[in-house]
């Protein structure tokens, strides 16, 4: 009796930690990390660094200096590799940080190469190698599948035209910073999760101090519930050609500003003077090159025309492009390469064909394509994001609503702003939103035509 009394007092507070562990790894890995996870992580990684990082080629010979004092002072005949030296570790919610100062004769790309090896010897979900000044790399470990349940960290650092949206591999945010990547191409087939990465950088954009031009040739189906925050919404062919030369003729008359005042761009502008950024995000960018009549082809190339000048010139006159499609390829006609050129920073979701995977992101990071194309059906919102230094990393956004993301824009409506150059296309939600009087407009105003 006596030892079943022993037995049920000690096996059951071991049996309810076991399942509440079993729990936690499986509903709340975050816990689960902290409790056990990251303790197991460090131990290990302390007790078998030496000869891991022997095994795995990122040890160097020692130098002389270092020789003669172990075989001398030491008293050692044997001199061991060196491998690089640990500066910091520090754990964090989803993993364990550690940064290491490379000898001579390592670089940062030996480390890359091994960072699958290193993953298994430590038992971690992922390991991403990333150089943080010369001679200085950090190893970001992942204990988890990170973007199985994407939660976005609580502290971001951003700037004044900057957008988290989207969480990467390593744990960390993907922002998407207008200052330094100013336009950019989303690719992404159906269901792919490319409309919800659309979702989240509006919902963005839409608290900042921004005007959004939106080119949705689907007749608005995707930006039509943004249009309270909406500066101006082209939903076909006919109205975008018209837009796209009213963008051009604003970005003009701002370099007439700037040329004015003897600066280069508008943030060397007086605040008092400084135009208001603008965002302009098409939609889907096949429907602008896809024509059927001869003039259709004028308006094709008039439009691809635009685009690729606004592309080239009008980040210092703060408008920025976020160009989105389906299908983007060489056989879209003349200036897709062109258009593909002028934008940094690339996204790229599931796709159909090997094609459109080397139009995102072939062209930066030949390595990404067999990345792109093993993304599976059943993870929308996962992607590989990259820019033309070289670096990529996979992505995942966090899921948000239609209705949400509307929500958003709504209430922030009051940041919306008017330019003259382009009221002709302001949505008419927009035009009524917040008045309490007169009847809602139920038809787009006509675009102004030269």
């Amino acid at each position: 009796m006596a030892d079943i009394s022993t037995l049920w007092e000690v096996g059951l507070p071991l049996a309810g930690t076991a399942g509440g562990l079993g729990y936690a790894r499986a509903r709340a890995p975050r816990v689960f990390w902290s409790v056990v996870g990251l303790p197991v992580t460090a131990v290990r990684f302390a007790v078998s660094y030496h000869a891991t990082m022997d095994v795995c080629g990122l040890t160097v010979q020692p130098s002389r200096l270092r020789a003669f004092m172990v075989r001398n002072i030491a008293r050692r005949p044997d001199v061991q590799p060196v491998p690089p030296k640990i500066r910091r570790v520090r754990g964090t919610a989803t993993g364990l940080r550690v940064t290491l100062r490379l000898p001579a004769g390592l670089e940062p790309a030996d480390v890359k190469a091994a960072s699958e090896r290193l993953r298994h010897a430590w038992g971690v979900h992922s390991v991403t190698v990333v150089e943080t000044k010369p001679g200085y790399v950090e190893l970001r470990m992942t204990g988890y599948d990170v973007l199985h349940r994407v939660r976005m960290p609580r502290r971001v650092v951003s700037g004044p035209l900057s957008v988290p949206v989207a969480l990467r591999e390593d744990g960390t945010a993907f922002v998407r910073d207008y200052l330094k990547v100013p336009h950019a191409l989303t690719l992404g087939a159906n269901q792919s999760g490319k409309s919800m990465y659309q979702r989240n950088l509006i919902a963005g954009l839409a608290r900042l101090p921004v005007a959004l031009v939106g080119i949705d040739c689907k007749r608005g189906v995707e930006h039509r519930g943004y249009a309270p925050r909406l500066s101006a919404l082209a939903t076909t062919p006919e109205e975008a050609d018209g837009l796209l030369d009213a963008l051009v003729g604003e970005m003009e008359g701002r370099f007439d500003l700037l040329s004015a005042h003897g600066v280069a761009d508008i943030w060397a502008l007086p605040e008092d003077v400084r135009p208001v950024p603008v965002v302009v995000l098409v939609d889907e960018v096949a429907e602008l090159f896809l024509v059927a009549t001869k003039k259709g082809e004028e308006r094709r190339d008039r439009m691809v025309t635009q685009l690729i000048r606004l592309g080239q010139l009008a980040r210092a006159a703060g408008v920025f492009l976020e160009v989105c499609g389906q299908r983007f390829g060489s056989d879209l006609g003349k200036g897709a390469t062109a258009l593909r050129a002028q934008l940094t920073g690339r996204a790229v979701h599931r796709v159909n064909d090997k094609q459109t995977a080397e139009m995102g992101v072939g062209d930066i990071a030949p390595d990404a394509v067999v990345t792109v194309l093993a993304i599976p059906p059943d993870r929308p919102g996962i992607a590989v994001a990259g820019d033309t230094s070289g670096g990529w990393s996979r992505i995942r956004t966090p899921q948000l609503s239609a209705t949400e993301a509307a929500a958003i824009c709504a209430a922030h409506a009051h940041l919306t702003p008017d330019l003259t150059a382009l009221a002709a296309w302001r949505p008419a939600a927009a035009d009524s939103a917040g008045a309490d009087t007169g009847p809602v407009p139920l038809t787009k105003p006509s675009p102004a035509t030269a």
